[in-house]
């Protein structure tokens, strides 16, 4: 799939680099929300930054979908505040939903429309003349890829096809805000990938896109920013290589290492004898050009390994940390919650 560079809503990336230390597109203040004795909400907080794609993590049940149906203006908060754009969201809550677009993890469709149809309902819901819906609905189309899908039945698309068509309606009235409630859920590979690539798209044409999933890979892939739910509190927000950095303990450093190199050689036998003698080494483990270890410690533990390389003359090509996966993160952060 091409996906298509519209200039509905653009603006320069430089623009989007400016912006992004201001105001929060998105805030929320000490939001609380029971369901009966269940409490949902537990005095969540974050701040998602404008032109940001800000990954929501979170298992099933830690309050991920109320968080976004508050923000949404489809639930009211029992404590606690949020704003879009600055507005408060109780105080005007229809000037608020003109900049939100929501997808909900489940949404019904009207099979009995044409694609076209479908769209062309929403854009009257909104109250676009009919000349800027159809121009509106034609670039909608092309960016979520179903052009030339346009005269086919609602019901006969794929799941994929009408998780598509679900974006394109959150987009009809142009808001700056996206809320994405598990947008790829039961999508085949292929489908997750065409997703990705048209949130991305929306990122680049200056919306703020909040997309919650408990599927930390595909947030990994697309995501500026983070924020990790569990019980209804946030536990950690901010940059997504901010929070890769700041995990603490054991990490792995991929070292490769100069010529043919196999567990059997000199150079990598005479690295493993150094690496073995270096405090907190864990693990080392035969990779295809070099070694992989563990090491415990900070930034200097690391260090010191590749001084030591260095002093005992074993030729090192790269020395590099590899790269924490938001699974690590999540699971690190989860682990200290419970234990505290």
């Amino acid at each position: 799939m091409t996906v298509q560079h519209l200039p509905m809503g653009a603006v320069p990336a430089t623009d989007l680099a400016a912006t992004a230390a201001e105001t929060p597109m998105l805030r929320a203040e000490g939001l609380v929300k029971t369901y009966g004795r269940t409490r949902a909400l537990n005095g969540l907080s974050l701040h998602v930054p404008r032109g940001s794609i800000y990954g929501f993590v979170g298992p099933n049940g830690a309050g991920k979908t109320t968080t976004l149906r508050i923000l949404a203006t489809l639930l009211a908060p029992e404590g606690g505040e949020a704003w879009v754009d600055g507005r408060l969201l109780t105080t005007n809550p229809a000037a608020v939903r003109s900049k939100i677009g929501f997808m909900p993890d489940f949404f019904g469709v009207y099979d009995n429309l044409t694609v076209s149809e479908y769209l062309d309902f929403y854009a009257a819901a909104y109250g676009l003349p009919a000349a800027e819906s159809r121009r509106t609905n034609a670039e909608l189309l092309e960016l979520v890829d179903l052009a030339s899908k346009r005269n086919d039945l609602v019901e006969n698309l794929s799941r994929g096809m009408k998780q598509r068509l679900g974006l394109a309606r959150c987009l009809v009235h142009n808001p700056q805000v996206l809320l994405l409630d598990e947008p790829a859920s039961g999508m085949d590979p292929r489908a997750r990938y065409e997703m990705r690539e048209i949130v991305k798209e929306l990122q680049r044409m200056g919306k703020t896109v909040l997309v919650s999933s408990h599927i930390l890979l595909e947030l990994a892939e697309m995501c500026s920013h983070i924020g990790i739910i569990q019980d209804g509190r946030l536990l950690r927000e901010g940059p997504v290589n901010v929070i890769l950095g700041s995990l603490k303990g054991a990490r792995s450093v991929r070292i490769g290492l100069m010529g043919e190199v196999v567990p059997a050689t000199d150079v990598a036998a005479r690295a493993v004898e150094v690496l073995g003698r270096q405090p907190g080494v864990s693990d080392i483990v035969p990779t295809e050009d070099g070694l992989e270890v563990t090491v415990a410690g900070d930034d200097a533990a690391t260090a010191a390994l590749l001084r030591a390389l260095v002093e005992a003359g074993i030729p090192v090509l790269h020395f590099a940390r590899a790269a924490s996966s938001l699974e690590e993160i999540f699971m690190h952060l989860t682990e200290s919650d419970d234990q505290g």
